[in-house]
C-alpha cells in the first residue's frame, strides 16, 4: 500500500456570477418553467383549440400575479402559438384594455387567430360585465381585419372559458 496521495481530479469552479444550481429559484420561475413545458408539448399538436390545454397554459402564466394582467395568445392559421404577450397591467381588480394596442400586436406577428386571457387575483373566475364588454369590443375590432377570437379565459381558482360557456 502506498502512502502517496492520489492525484485529485480537478473540478472547475463555477464561472463568476453564474449560480451552481440550474433549478428555478422562485415560485414565479417554477410556474414560468411549467408554462414553457406545456407550450413546448402542445404547440406542435394544435392543442390551443383544446380548452383544457389552453387553461392549463394560462393558469401557469397568469395565476401567480397579484394584480390584473391582460394577455393575448397570438396564433397562426393552424392555431399554433406564435407569441404569448402580456399587454396590459392593472390594479388588484381592474386593467384598462385598449383595442388599438391589441390590433397592433396581432398585426406585428401576422396572427390569424387569438385567445385572450386575464387573471382575477381575488381567485373569483366568474366573468364580469366589463370582461364581456371588452371581449365584444375586441372581437368586433379584430373581425375588421379577419382575425378570429377563439376564446377568452379568465384565470382564477378555476379558469373559465368564454367559448365553453357560449359567451363568444
Amino acid at each position: 500500500m502506498s502512502t502517496k496521495a492520489m492525484p485529485s481530479q480537478s473540478v472547475k469552479p463555477p464561472l463568476l456570477n453564474q449560480p451552481f444550481n440550474h433549478w428555478p429559484q422562485t415560485a414565479e420561475e417554477v410556474l414560468a418553467s411549467a408554462a414553457n413545458i406545456i407550450a413546448e408539448r402542445y404547440v406542435k399538436k394544435d392543442a390551443y383549440t383544446n380548452p383544457q390545454a389552453t387553461k392549463d397554459f394560462l393558469t401557469y402564466k397568469l395565476g401567480g400575479y397579484e394584480r390584473e394582467v391582460f394577455a393575448v395568445m397570438l396564433l397562426d392559421n393552424q392555431h399554433q402559438l406564435l407569441e404569448f404577450k402580456e399587454l396590459f397591467f392593472g390594479t388588484l381588480d381592474a386593467a384598462s384594455v385598449y383595442p388599438r394596442e391589441v390590433v397592433k400586436a396581432v398585426l406585428a406577428v401576422n396572427a390569424a387567430a387569438v385567445i385572450f386571457a386575464h387573471n382575477h387575483p381575488s381567485g373569483e373566475s366568474e366573468p364580469s360585465t366589463a370582461d364581456k364588454n371588452i371581449t365584444k369590443r375586441l372581437t368586433d375590432a379584430l373581425a375588421l381585419i379577419d382575425v378570429r377570437v377563439l376564446d377568452h379565459i379568465v384565470v382564477g381558482r378555476t379558469p373559465v372559458s368564454f367559448a365553453e360557456r357560449g359567451l363568444l
